[in-house]
């Protein structure tokens, strides 16, 4: 019997991954009722991660009032399965840039302080294995505020304790480690993270993402320079230096801050979440992958769903389907796929397309149905 894999990621804005399952698998069967069908939907770490990761560790979601980038109450939620002892964390909850306007984004004044409160709660929970999501960050800290929320202090040249914000990088001299969280140490920390920004400079943390969080061009090379304080501060502590790993600039330096804070390693989102799917063991012996997401371009193949399908591939067959495919024939020809799916084409226009994306994307399952009941 033929077996089939259907492993999407969203249609953002129109689907979830658990409803592009769906709506494939009804297209297909109407052709082939008794074919042997598994939904393993996937993410890469940003949104609908929290809802992927459900669907694999059968969590909860846990909701508590934390502070937000500026020192506000917010409320924030994680996902936590007590079975199998794991949390996922998106900082973007607690410290994204969502939570703020556009008048008072200001890396300068913000903290990821939230992310670590959230981090706390799940510590004392007892888990094991924590994953964080680092995407949307409001902040340039260096993971400073979440540090202080888990125990770390901060001390500037005359000894007044420093607050964990991006202004406090250029003051600081000491960090004092010994009231860090006790379970820390006993924790799987691993982070989502697909840049490969360093710490600082050109190609660092606050040059490429902070004009973005409200920065002015002076603030951007404070901020700079603030990380190259922190980072030689870490040196003579600690005998690490952070700007020489890929990813630390990551969300404001926050990648620097969980190797740093809390032994974390800086990993793909998509491998983290096929890693918790099981998935390259649950694809052995399948006939199809099919995969998509809601455009198809050149941007897909860096670090996101489709690719992290095609890195897992055998000696299976990939189908796509995306609602826009944008993608030229050179392009088309270079890829390792056998069935290509544009759902706009059933549309009349974009709106149509993305308020019926479920009801298209039936329909183009219907044809990739019939095609597999003509192959037998």
């Amino acid at each position: 019997m033929t077996k089939i894999i259907i492993a999407p990621d969203k249609f953002k804005g129109s689907l979830t991954g658990l409803q592009f399952c769906d709506a494939i698998e009804k297209g297909i069967r109407k052709h082939v009722p008794d074919i042997e069908i598994e939904k393993l939907p996937l993410a890469d770490g940003g949104d609908g991660t929290v809802e992927v990761l459900q669907y694999y560790l059968d969590g909860e979601m846990i909701s508590l009032k934390v502070n937000d980038p500026l020192g506000r109450k917010v409320k924030a939620s994680y996902l936590y399965s007590k079975a199998k002892k794991t949390a996922f964390i998106e900082m973007a909850e607690a410290s994204g840039i969502r939570l703020l306007s556009n008048e008072e984004a200001n890396p300068l004044k913000t903290s990821t302080y939230g992310t670590g409160e959230l981090i706390k709660d799940a510590l004392d929970k007892g888990v094991e294995h924590i994953i964080l999501g680092i995407g949307g960050s409001a902040t340039n800290d260096a993971g400073m505020g979440m540090a202080r929320a888990l125990g770390y202090r901060f001390f500037s040249k005359d000894k007044k304790e420093l607050s964990g914000v991006g202004k406090d990088l250029q003051e600081i001299e000491t960090i004092d480690i010994s009231g860090a969280h006790p379970q820390i140490k006993d924790v799987k920390f691993e982070v989502a993270c697909d840049v490969d920004n360093p710490l600082y400079g050109p190609n660092g943390a606050a040059y490429v993402y902070s004009p973005q969080k409200g920065a002015s061009s002076k603030m951007v090379m404070e901020l700079d320079n603030g990380l190259i304080i922190f980072n030689e501060v870490v040196k003579s502590q600690f005998h690490l230096d952070l700007q020489n790993i890929k990813g630390a600039g990551a969300a404001g330096g926050l990648g620097a801050g969980c190797i740093l804070f809390l032994g974390a390693n800086l990993s793909s989102g998509i491998e983290l979440i096929k890693n918790e799917a099981g998935f390259d063991q649950k694809i052995k012996g399948a006939d199809w992958i099919i995969t998509g997401e809601g455009k198809l371009d050149s941007q897909t193949f860096s670090g996101k769903v489709i690719r992290g399908v095609l890195d897992s591939l055998e000696d299976q067959k990939l189908a796509l389907f995306c609602a826009l495919v944008d993608l030229s024939e050179t392009e088309r020809e270079k890829l390792k796929v056998d069935y290509i799916s544009e759902t706009s084409g059933y549309a009349k226009d974009l709106q149509d397309s993305m308020q019926n994306a479920g009801k298209y994307l039936e329909m183009a399952a219907e044809s990739f149905g019939e095609i597999l009941k003509v192959k037998g």
